[in-house]
């Protein structure tokens, strides 16, 4: 009798800690399924930069080189916080540029990049919905991995926190002064 309800116990522990080790798996998958969706659009922004750059060669040579150093940040190896830090580089400065390219009116003037800018404006929009939906992912394992007993599973498998896609740039944080951008 005893044997038995040992064994019952025994088998009961070895189904939640399996359980929760597939839940860990589950999130997991579901991380890298979500920075993967997200590094798609990365990747069709990144392949837009070229176009943007031959657009801007004729009008803004200063900004079509720096357009292509921003070509070449693109890490396609590297862990997940690499590559979260080349992509929040790679933003930060095609974010500049565009700002700097308004000062050109030929530019502004000029139908391919008019619709480069249209096109490059919905991709960085399609970026921000799949960097949320990564950080809903995220967070959902990293409360997997923090909260007890799920805790001790995830330590004893190697589990570990997510990082987030996150803005690092207090300046990012602030209201756009629209007055001081146009000179008013």
């Amino acid at each position: 009798m005893t044997t038995a309800i040992v064994l019952v116990v025994v088998v009961v522990l070895a189904l939640i800690v399996m359980g929760m080790y597939n839940g860990l798996v589950r999130g997991r998958n579901n991380v890298e399924e979500a920075f993967s969706t997200m590094d798609v659009y990365l990747k069709k922004r990144h392949d837009m930069i070229p176009n943007l750059v031959a657009t801007v060669k004729a009008y803004a040579k200063h900004e079509a080189e720096t357009l292509e150093k921003v070509v070449m940040a693109r890490k396609e190896g590297g862990t997940l916080a690499e590559k979260i830090e080349a992509e929040k580089e790679i933003s930060a400065n095609l974010r500049n540029i565009m700002v700097r390219l308004e000062a050109y009116p030929e530019l502004k003037a000029n139908t391919n990049f008019l619709e480069l800018q249209r096109q490059l404006t919905g991709i960085e929009g399609d970026i921000e919905k799949s960097r949320r939906y990564y950080n809903g992912t995220a967070r959902e394992q990293n409360n997997r991995v923090q909260t007890v007993p799920t805790n001790i599973i995830a330590s004893m498998f190697g589990f570990t926190k997510v990082p987030y896609f996150q803005v690092d740039d207090a300046s990012e944080r602030q209201n756009v002064d629209v007055a001081s951008a146009f000179g008013v």
